[in-house]
């Protein structure tokens, strides 16, 4: 084999506008081979965590040939940070890299478990677990091979944008204890890539701006992933519109004269885009942002905090699932991004307080109350027992004296309908922020004090009347009342049934497995065999934070539903299975029947089944679960 790393180029090293003017999206690499982009995507499947941390060492490309390319940062021997359950909601637009022209069979992940810090949401509460692999021991690195359809193989075309999704499955990947005092998770990496088009996926597009061109409406910035502090990968022209939303440096605008305000940035200024993939027919791709933030407004000068307020008292916040983005030179924590299960965060009367994506007017301090998600910029501390303070009541930017910023930014509430008449619902609330409302404390939210059990939510012209006698489950978005201005506690902006989002289906087997999991597998489907004898204690359909047992209890009959692609989007199926130690890894198919031939071929009698996770939505009544993604991950 082949192996072909690239090496800096001088034009990596020019400033990020030289970059930009050379069209090439990586800056870097060589090749004598013609020169295509390719948008690498990071999500994952949830996996019930507060926090998943762990380094990405790098991913690489191997070609139809043989060859190997190492994608930018890391053939630099940079190792990039993910928190992967911050992902849940979103993608992440990772790198913008140069790659040679061709086809690409397979492309390897290395994952890093020796700094990993993961957390687990139990009882409200945000707990540190230990993390061992499946013989028990601490994991170290571990090297995901995937190998892609072999009818929809990566190509890279000169000149032209190409997508690889990359999903690490947290679900398929980790098994979760918390009988003990200290939760513990068992991990073995599980991870789906393929190629995929710009779609509407939700996504965040990170990086360093390099020019604003109001023309033609949009800016181009150089890739910064995740929480990096140091690289540059790739370019992408960010377009904008009439109805997109900017805060720069504080200070919220709308349309042009949010880009007018990017404008009289200078180079080089962080800032982040949430939108969609756009137009990839071009060697520097194309995004396009509902919202952009830029300055200030993200990590420069200051340190950030981001989570879920717990409690109030005062200008006191408590903020529950507090993620650290520390500004360069603060020495908080060990790692650019760290995870603490509260922050304590003071706020003051000059404290600046805006809504991510609304042209809010009137918000003040009093604005934030218990359940709010907010993104909070302050100076970090820790005390001698490393409990997380930031003090956001006045920040130093260039040695100036400068009003914190706190963003508010959309709540997510889950909980079953108690009654609803038009323009209000009252809700049993499970989680507030992925959280369990026994965290929270109410007290100064309002007269009476916001009651979790009783929940009052503002739901305007969004009417549940018709649904409440069947008290269904609830996804609410939205934002909380002020504080002492409840009731109502919350004001919805988008309500959807539990039923009609994404649900997971996730059994799990012990003592080694299982190599006839199913009582039926074909292109049809698949049905688990509920008694087979290493079935574990996890056969359950997820609805948020709602379990559904799929065996439970006597005298409560099973229910084993046809896990299906039938009524799926068919020309966006990811099924997969595989592990490790195969000598092709994990294989990834888009078609019902050659997933079918695939599981007959590799459910051998030798290989055993450690978890299946299929993605999709329940229909009760035919007793199926129509899955778009289907993962079968095979014990190691």
């Amino acid at each position: 084999m082949t192996v072909v790393r690239t090496r800096r180029s001088p034009a990596r090293r020019l400033p990020a506008l030289a970059c930009a003017l050379v069209m090439l999206a990586s800056c870097g690499g060589s090749s004598n081979t013609p020169l295509g982009t390719l948008v690498v995507t990071l999500s994952d499947t949830s996996g019930d965590f507060a926090s998943y941390r762990v380094q990405i060492d790098s991913i690489s490309l191997t070609n139809t040939n043989g060859t190997v390319w190492t994608l930018h940062p890391w053939v630099s021997g940079v190792s990039e940070l993910a928190d992967l359950a911050a992902l849940t909601d979103g993608s992440e637009l990772l790198v913008a890299d140069a790659v040679p022209s061709g086809t690409y069979k397979s492309a390897t992940l290395v994952l890093d478990y020796l700094s990993a810090s993961v957390w687990v949401n139990l009882n409200g509460q945000a707990l540190a677990a230990s993390v061992v692999n499946l013989k028990g021991n601490a994991p170290t690195t571990s090297s995901v091979t995937v190998t892609f359809d072999p009818s929809d193989q990566l190509t890279i075309t000169s000149g032209k944008s190409s997508r690889l999704a990359v999903d690490i499955d947290l679900a398929a990947s980790n098994s979760i204890d918390t009988s003990g005092s200290t939760p513990k998770v068992t991990v073995q990496p599980y991870a789906v890539m393929r190629p995929a088009p710009a779609d509407a996926s939700p996504m965040r597009a990170r990086g360093l701006l390099v020019i604003v061109e109001s023309a033609s409406n949009d800016y181009i910035s150089n890739t910064r992933p995740l929480t990096d502090q140091s690289s540059a990968v790739g370019a992408v022209t960010v377009s904008t519109d009439a109805n997109t939303y900017f805060n720069v440096d504080g200070t919220a605008y709308t349309g042009a004269s949010g880009l007018a305000a990017m404008a009289a940035l200078t180079t080089n200024t962080p800032v982040a885009a949430y939108g969609t993939l756009g137009d990839m027919s071009g060697i520097t791709p194309g995004f396009h942002a509902t919202a952009v933030y830029a300055g200030t407004s993200l990590e420069t000068l200051a340190d950030h905090v981001t989570g879920v307020v717990s409690a109030r008292s005062g200008n006191t916040l408590t903020v529950r699932g507090a993620h650290l983005f520390q500004r360069l030179g603060a020495a908080c924590a060990a790692y650019p991004d760290a995870f603490y299960n509260n922050a304590t965060v003071t706020i003051g009367s000059a404290t600046t307080v805006s809504e991510d994506g609304v042209m809010a007017t009137g918000l003040t301090p009093a604005s934030i109350s218990v359940g709010q998600q907010l993104d909070v910029s302050g100076q970090c501390s820790l005390d001698s027992a490393g409990n997380l303070s930031l003090d956001a009541a006045t920040c130093m930017v260039g040695g100036t004296p400068t009003p914190c910023q706190a963003r508010l930014a959309s709540s997510r509430i889950w909980g079953t309908l108690s009654s609803a008449t038009p323009g209000s619902a009252v809700l049993d609330v499970l989680t507030i922020g992925n959280f369990a409302p026994g965290g929270f404390n109410f007290t100064g939210t309002g007269t009476p004090m916001a009651a979790p059990a009783a929940y009052a939510v503002n739901t305007g012209t969004l009417d549940e009347s018709g649904v409440a006698a069947a008290h269904p489950l609830l996804q609410v978005d939205g934002i909380v009342s002020p504080f002492g201005a409840a009731p109502p506690d919350f004001h919805a902006t988008a309500i959807a049934l539990g039923s009609a989002t994404e649900q997971r289906l996730v059994v799990e087997w012990v003592n080694g497995g299982a190599p006839s999991p199913f009582i039926s597998a074909s292109s049809t489907g698949l049905v688990v065999d509920l008694n087979n004898a290493n079935l574990g204690t996890i056969h359950e359909i997820r609805t948020g934070p709602a379990t559904l047992d799929l065996k439970p209890p006597p005298p409560a009959s099973p229910l084993s539903p046809l896990i299906t692609t039938t009524g799926a989007n068919q020309s966006n199926l990811e099924l997969s299975i595989g592990s490790t130690t195969l000598t092709s890894g994990i294989s990834v198919f888009h078609s019902a029947s050659a997933f079918a031939g695939a599981l007959s071929s590799t459910l051998n009698g030798t290989n055993k089944i450690y978890r299946l996770v299929a993605v999709g939505q329940l229909n009760a009544a035919a007793n199926t679960f129509v899955a778009s993604r289907i993962s079968v991950a095979l014990y190691e």
